[in-house]
This record gives C-alpha cells, sequence and structure tokens, in this order.
C-alpha cells in the first residue's frame, strides 16, 4: 500500500489569487485559501470588497457557515424578511452569518471602499437571489 502524499503548506502571493471565486454583483470575491487552488478540503478563505456606497445583490451562502471580520470601512448586512432588518460594523468588527440566511451586504461609505475578510466552510458557495430596489432597503438611501 503506497504511502499517502504528504499536505504541505500552500501561499497564495498577493496580487495572484485566482478569479474564480463566486460572485454577486456589488461585491468582488478573491480566494486566498480554497479547494479550487489549495489542498484544503472544508474551508474558503478570502477577501470581499464592496465599493464605495455599492451594495451587493441579495444571497445567500448555502450550507455554509460564513464568518467575517472589517478589515476596513464601514458596513452594513440587511437580513430577514424582505430585508427589514440589519446590523452595521465597522472596522475591527467580526460577524457570522449562518447557512442558507437571504441578506445584502453594504458598503455605508460613500467615499472609501470596504474590505472584509471572510472565512466559509465547507467552501465558498454563493446563490445570487433576484434583486431589491434601493429604495426597499430601510435607511439605506437615507445614510450619511
Amino acid at each position: 500500500m503506497d504511502a499517502p502524499e504528504p499536505v504541505i503548506p500552500v501561499v497564495t502571493r498577493g496580487g495572484q489569487e485566482p478569479d474564480s471565486a463566486g460572485q454577486s454583483g456589488g461585491a468582488t470575491r478573491i480566494s486566498g485559501v480554497s479547494i479550487q487552488h489549495t489542498p484544503a478540503t472544508r474551508l474558503w478563505f478570502g477577501k470581499v470588497s464592496n465599493e464605495p456606497g455599492f451594495r451587493s445583490v441579495p444571497h445567500h451562502h448555502g450550507e455554509a457557515e460564513t464568518g467575517g471580520y472589517v478589515l476596513s470601512g464601514r458596513a452594513r448586512i440587511y437580513f430577514g424578511d424582505k430585508f427589514d432588518d440589519y446590523i452595521d460594523m465597522s472596522e475591527g468588527d467580526w460577524v457570522f452569518v449562518p447557512p442558507h440566511m437571504p441578506h445584502v451586504e453594504c458598503n455605508l461609505d460613500r467615499n472609501r471602499p470596504l474590505t472584509w475578510m471572510t472565512t466559509r466552510t465547507p467552501d465558498n458557495i454563493v446563490v445570487n437571489l433576484d434583486d431589491v430596489p434601493d429604495n426597499s432597503l430601510r435607511d439605506w438611501l437615507e445614510r450619511p
């Protein structure tokens, strides 16, 4: 019986991340660690960016549990029935989004980009949903 091939650390160099991550309009995701380009089998870890004033389309991450960290900027996540509820976050805040929860990720700042570090298990599952109008998201158009 052959011994299994040893697994060694794998580095994904900045600027050389694959562009195969699942995407949502208004949010750009790049993979640092994923099944697609490392030996990882149950983890996706990457960077998500929203341009100033932009938001993602509604989406969820299927069976994946999602953890996020606001690296820079001010964030809002809409969730709930018709996206009636939201939570706001600032640099240094952490968030957990449960599996199958539809949500909208927003950059509250009209002048600076928003950058998240995000991890998901088992993979970067992105299920985009029908978009909703800006005026249906409570307090979105009135933000400072």
